[in-house]
């Protein structure tokens, strides 16, 4: 029986509720005439304190609070795919369809669309015997996702029957017997926001996640099923970053995480993946993105619990056995959400007014990232990797959500202010930053090639030693150093503009597989090395930067993919002959 109650206090998007007893901590609740959806945070007696999900402009004290006996779910099965969300998995493209432009209070609509009809081919047959998590047939999603049907976790029998068809998502595809009761089987798993899926075993991730941005994963590699984060002040290009790491990972699915920014950064986001295709099949990105809307301008509230609906279905397509990326943009933003709530709940403040859990709601989030051998037969392996962007203000990382998420992630990537305003594209600080996975996946990387850990390792003594060499440069001057020093500081400039950095909106330079970047730095490298071989014999410096080698070199970042392997095979043949100025025509 729904427990029916009334606005007793109305805080902004905290309402209080009396006649509440009976309900349940984060239980689902519809508040006011206009049904808006809350959720209940804190019981007390007779009342219950509800955090809304919508605006609450207009609620009176004495309006209906109809409890739903249900904790917030997310809807898991096939039209996930390509779909746009709100932070409570709304559908905008339904609403849109169905409302218009303008989204009103208390609409209502389906995270998967009921009408439509997928078509379902079972893998298993009447007889068989099936546990929670068995895969039990395929539905084609999209050209590059094929939906994986699961028996919900709770559930085990024996096929009653099963059969070939187009199904919509709540239509009964199979029928299974446990102990003498009928249980059917449809399309469409719900699953509790909060609670992580279960999983057989985790393992430490090994396999590199190929995101296509150089530095990332040549020097401060990302492992599948991993946990990063990228704080930077602003226009420092976090957003930039992400997108780029949606776009083109080479993951079987991404999902892209609006969580409190710009409505014009997201529709850019929306609009672009509708044009862009996959440099692995060469289809539609769309067919293997899910979004998740959450602007600076929707409900404060709903903020928190989209970072929950994103990390959900991400564990749901890692338990098919699929490698999947979730990209938050930003945690700071979810961080200053449940601030405004605290703050409403009268809780004791923190650090700078974040409440007192922020620590542990962050690793709650960030720890369901990993790589795991799923429950159910056949026996597969799969992964949710996890990024998400911290805003600090001012670019202070000793505020408390940086310094919280450091706590918890495995690999950081730092951009600097400085970088940004010398336009060095992506400013990813390879002083700052870090990656606990580069031993992980070296073994990744020897499949590519065998010299990957010393090309590693040379580039970031020389740009360590750059740094050291800083100083003594702005006092005396580059033309007071060792011939050996200058040398080293003319190859870090190359690492710098002809490597690191990187053109999201280049054709070519936006993507770069990891041969090809392996064979750009170990070009460079080699340029070093024979550079270096040369100044020992006396020749200058200043005579080795006059090498024509150099603008071919600083050219590598605009050859197509298909030519970049003739292009720097010849580079590297003419670079053995040596660096006269002469040496080397286009």
């Amino acid at each position: 029986m729904a427990i029916t109650g009334r606005i007793w206090r109305v805080s902004g998007p905290v309402v209080i509720a009396d006649g509440m007893r009976g309900s349940q901590v984060y239980e689902v609740v519809d508040v006011g005439e206009e049904r808006l959806t809350g959720e209940i945070i804190a019981l007390e007696r007779e009342k219950a304190v509800i955090q809304v999900y919508e605006d609450t402009v207009g609620l009176r004290v004495g309006e209906p609070v109809v409890g739903t006996g249900e904790i917030l779910m997310v809807e898991l099965g096939p039209g996930m795919v390509g779909n746009i969300y709100d932070g409570v998995q709304r559908s905008l493209i339904t609403m849109m369809e169905d409302i218009g432009d303008f989204l009103t209070r208390g609409a209502r609509t389906h995270a998967l669309d009921r009408e439509t009809k997928w078509h379902f081919t079972p893998t298993v047959k009447a007889g068989d015997t099936v546990q929670e998590g068995d895969i039990i047939g395929t539905v084609p999603e999209t050209g590059l996702i094929e939906h994986k049907i699961m028996i919900p976790i709770g559930i085990q029998g024996t096929v009653r029957n099963i059969s070939e068809g187009d199904f919509t998502v709540e239509e009964t595809i199979a029928t299974l017997d446990h102990e003498g009761k009928e249980i059917p089987v449809t399309m469409v798993q719900r699953w509790p926001a909060r609670k992580p899926r279960i999983y057989k075993k985790r393992f430490f991730p090994e396999d590199l996640l190929v995101t296509g941005t150089r530095i990332i994963d040549y020097l401060f590699p990302l492992a599948l099923g991993g946990k990063a984060a990228i704080p930077g002040g602003f226009g420092t290009g976090k957003t930039v970053n992400l997108q780029q790491m949606a776009r083109w990972s080479q993951t079987h699915l991404n999902i892209y995480v609006g969580c409190g920014e710009r409505g014009n950064e997201m529709a850019d986001v929306l609009h672009s993946f509708k044009k862009l295709r996959d440099p692995a099949t060469d289809r539609l990105l769309q067919e293997k993105e899910i979004f998740i809307a959450n602007t600076s301008n929707m409900p404060v509230v709903a903020r928190e619990i989209s970072i929950y609906t994103g990390i959900t279905m991400a564990e749901y397509f890692r338990d098919m056995g699929y490698d999947v990326l979730l990209v938050a943009d930003s945690t700071s933003r979810w961080a200053e959400a449940m601030r405004e709530i605290g703050a409403r709940l009268e809780e004791t403040p923190g650090e700078e007014g974040f409440p007192t859990y922020l620590g542990s709601r962050l690793a709650s989030f960030y720890e369901r990232s990993g790589r795991v051998t799923c429950v159910g037969s056949p026996e597969r392996m799969g992964s949710a990797t996890v990024i998400g962007s911290v805003s600090p203000p001012g670019a202070d990382f000793s505020e408390p959500v940086t310094q919280s998420t450091l706590r918890i992630i495995d690999a950081l990537y730092s951009l600097d202010v400085a970088l940004a305003n010398r336009r060095h594209f992506p400013t990813i600080s390879w002083l700052q930053s870090y990656s606990q996975y580069a031993d992980s996946v070296d073994k990744w990387w020897t499949k590519i090639s065998t010299d990957y850990t010393e090309v590693r390792n040379k580039t970031l003594i020389i740009l360590q030693n750059e740094a050291d060499l800083e100083e003594i440069v702005r006092l005396v001057g580059p033309e007071a150093l060792p011939e050996e020093d200058k040398l080293l500081l003319l190859v870090a400039r190359m690492i710098r503009e002809d490597f690191l950095m990187q053109s999201a909106y280049h054709p070519v330079d936006t993507y770069s597989p990891p041969e090809r970047s392996h064979k750009m730095l170990s070009a460079i490298i080699r340029f070093y090395d024979v550079a270096k071989e040369m100044a020992e014999s006396g020749m200058l410096v200043s005579e080795i930067s006059q090498s024509k080698l150099i603008p071919r070199i600083s050219r590598m970042k605009d050859i197509p993919h298909d030519q970049i392997d003739d292009y720097v095979k010849k580079l590297r043949a003419d670079m053995d002959k040596g660096l006269v100025a002469e040496q080397g025509g286009a």
